[in-house]
């Protein structure tokens, strides 16, 4: 609704003070959209795509040759300028979605899943891109499944399910409010035939030692643990080093319950 794709159900919202009922044309003069699915023109080279969309922007004809090289390095799209859209992979089409919404410079970047399909490699490095321009001060709103995106990127985070808002906040406080321990993992040693040594003792000291202290997962290789925070991080460290000594496991982890936990936290109940 914020974008225009869908009427208005009910009440009103505002962007930068105008409403999305009554002032549309003026939202989308200033604002960019990346949708879920790529609306792309087969037919057109990554550059004439840019080109189109630099006109329709209002992108000055002497600096749409600039601009759209600017884009095309920023999304790392340079080896690929001149293939056709339809022979693009699944990752250089959100890198190029993502170079149409920000191309004329907008103030506001609807963002729906801006890395879906992208490698690792391909992500971070969007992810970079997207920082450069949450720096400028420029706003990114921007839909993910992905925990991890939505802690690189964000500076507030939402979780909702079935259109209804469960939680508000920054990813520390959202961590800090939700936080169910910290997460400890111990890995095995693994002997010459490949075979990790067994966890067992060094797992029953840890229940043992730390009450209330929940097993997630037993593998063959490693156990992950779930401690309460009331547990000092000194007397845990010292524990666990003391179980790695005696027990012979090939080292620990620890850390603060993770944006992913909170999640399916939540999703849990719904």
């Amino acid at each position: 609704m914020l974008t225009g794709d869908h009427m208005v159900s009910g009440g009103d919202a505002f962007v930068k003070g105008y409403s999305i009922k009554y002032n549309m044309k003026k939202i989308h003069a200033m604002m960019g959209y990346c949708p879920q699915h790529d609306a792309l023109h087969g037919t057109l080279t990554g550059t004439e795509t840019l080109y189109l969309y630099g006109r329709l922007r209002g992108v000055p004809e002497e600096s749409l040759k600039p601009v759209t090289d600017a884009i095309i390095d920023f999304v790392t799209l340079r080896p690929h300028e001149n293939k056709l859209t339809v022979n693009y992979s699944g990752g250089n089409k959100r890198k190029l979605s993502v170079g149409l919404s920000i191309i004329g410079d907008p103030m506001f970047i609807m963002l729906d899943e801006p890395t879906a399909g992208m490698d690792p490699v391909a992500r971070r490095a969007l992810w970079k891109v997207l920082h450069l321009i949450r720096a400028s001060g420029r706003t990114l709103v921007l839909t993910s499944h992905s925990m991890e995106e939505c802690e690189a990127l964000c500076t507030r985070i939402v979780i909702m399910a079935k259109g209804k808002i469960l939680c508000l906040g920054s990813p520390q406080h959202l961590k800090n409010k939700y936080a169910q321990g910290y997460t400890v993992i111990l890995r095995a040693q693994v002997d010459e035939q490949g075979r990790a040594q067994p966890l067992g003792y060094a797992k029953d000291f840890i229940v043992q030692t730390f009450p209330k202290t929940q097993v997630f997962a037993v593998q063959e290789a490693y156990v992950h643990l779930q401690v309460p925070d009331t547990v000092p991080l000194s007397t845990l460290f010292s524990k666990l080093e003391f179980a790695r000594q005696t027990y012979q496991f090939q080292f620990y982890t620890v850390q603060q319950t993770s944006l992913e936990q909170v999640f399916l936290m939540f999703m849990k109940d719904v």
